[in-house]
Parts: C-alpha cells; structure tokens; sequence
C-alpha cells in the first residue's frame, strides 16, 4: 500500500474508531463504568457462586484477580464478534461510498473495543491490590497477548463480517457460538485445571494461550507453551483465511448492500 493510501486509511480508522467510542460514552452519564460493569458484575456472580455454594478446586488465589484477568479480554472478544456480524450492514451507505479499503470497518471494531479494554486495567489492578496480588516478571507477557488477541480478532472479522452480509442467520449462529465459546474458555478455570487428555484439546481454543499469557502477570503458574504455540498457529492460519475470503467476498458484498 502506497504511503498516501496508508496515512488516509489510518486516518479513516482514528476517525472511525474515534466515533464509535465517543457514541459509546457520550450517550450515557455512566460513560467509563459501562466499560466495565459488564465483566465486573460477572467476575463478582462467579466469585460469589464459587467462594459461597461450591467447592472451588481451579484457579488461583485471589479468585476475583484470576477471573477478570480473563473476563476483560473475553468481553473485548465478545463484543467484537458480536459487532462484525452487522459491520457492513449498520453503515452499509458509508461502505458503499467510501474509497477506502473496506477492511477499515472491520478494523474499526477491533480498534474500538480493544480502547475498552484497555480503558478497563486499572479496574484490575485496583482488584489486585486491594486482595493482595502480587505483579511477576510475567507481565512483560501481556502486550503480546493484546497483539495476538488484536490478530485474531481482525481474522475473525475478515471471515465473519461478509459471510454475514450474504447468510443472515450467521449472526445468530454467532451469538450461541458465543455462549458455548464462554465455558469452552478457560475464563472460570485455567487450561491446567483440566486433565491432561481435555487440557491438550482445549489448547486448541486460541483464546487458551492468550487468555494465559494475560495471567501470567500475576500468576506465573499459568503458563502453557504448548497452548500458546497452538494459539499462535492458529491465529495465523485463521488471519490468512479470513484475509483470503475477505478479498474474494468484497465485491459480492457490495453488491448486497
């Protein structure tokens, strides 16, 4: 891409991205909290059912730090998803005459929401101080997860957003893929707590090896090579994919809209 077209399309996305934060806080007195209350009311619920009314035997002390190490990038993913199966449609004008690369509506998301959650740390560090959980040498380990996540998610978004927009269906399909996905993600548990034979299997879930490199800022224990490796394969195949069906879908898209 030529450094003229490069600048315009970053500057299309910070526009973008731009507008769909300022929407997102400006409608709403609440603003910062919505960001967060979300994850924040789930962590406590789970917290709650596993500390009062069952016998918790996974994850690591404190609980609360362990969940929403997790759940923060869980709700990023999520709502992402969530978002790229109406990407093209909720803006379809805008889609249909703008010159810039179509891809700039997928991006935007990934951009927006990845602003949310990194607006939502300080929630976690506040957690992690107030119970007492200690910062290792891991955390250096925490922007490569945002990179890998960011990765695959503008793979899944290639791939999703057109097939939305030619299948309809898929975005509800999309949103109980969603609800399996939760407890197929070691978001409640940790890969370890699995037994061996369903941890190698859950390994395969790419979210598995970011979702540990996360906690490894204040659980270094959570680390799995093995999960990570896998979640690094796969976000490259599920990019190349997702990049291959984008371009070939394009024109069809825009001949729906």
């Amino acid at each position: 891409m030529p450094q003229r077209a490069r600048n315009r399309y970053l500057h299309s996305l910070r526009l973008l991205s731009g507008r769909d934060l300022r929407v997102r806080y400006a409608t709403s007195w609440l603003g910062y909290l919505w960001s967060v209350l979300d994850p924040l009311v789930m962590g406590m619920i789970y917290l709650f059912i596993f500390t009062y009314f069952l016998k918790r035997d996974v994850g690591e002390q404190p609980y609360v730090v362990f969940l929403l190490t997790a759940l923060f990038p869980w709700v990023w993913f999520s709502a992402s998803l969530s978002d790229f199966t109406r990407a093209f449609r909720k803006d379809a004008r805008l889609v249909r005459s703008t010159a810039i690369p179509r891809s700039v509506w997928v991006n935007r998301i990934v951009v927006s929401k990845g602003m949310e959650f990194l607006f939502a740390i300080p929630v976690v560090a506040f957690f992690a101080i107030v119970f007492g959980a200690q910062l290792h040498i891991g955390v250096l380990w925490v922007p490569v997860a945002v990179l890998l996540q960011a990765l695959l998610l503008v793979g899944l978004g290639l791939l999703i957003a057109p097939l939305c927009v030619l299948f309809t269906d898929l975005e509800r399909t999309t949103s109980l893929l969603l609800r399996a996905l939760f407890y197929g993600s070691p978001i409640i548990y940790g890969i370890g707590d699995l037994p061996d034979n369903l941890s190698r299997v859950a390994a395969w879930n790419p979210l598995a090896g970011i979702f540990s490199l996360y906690r490894m800022a204040f659980f270094p224990g959570q680390a799995n090579l093995y999960a990570t490796l896998v979640s690094v394969g796969m976000i490259v195949v599920i990019f190349g994919l997702g990049l291959t069906v984008f371009r070939r879908l394009e024109a069809t898209v825009l001949k729906e809209l």
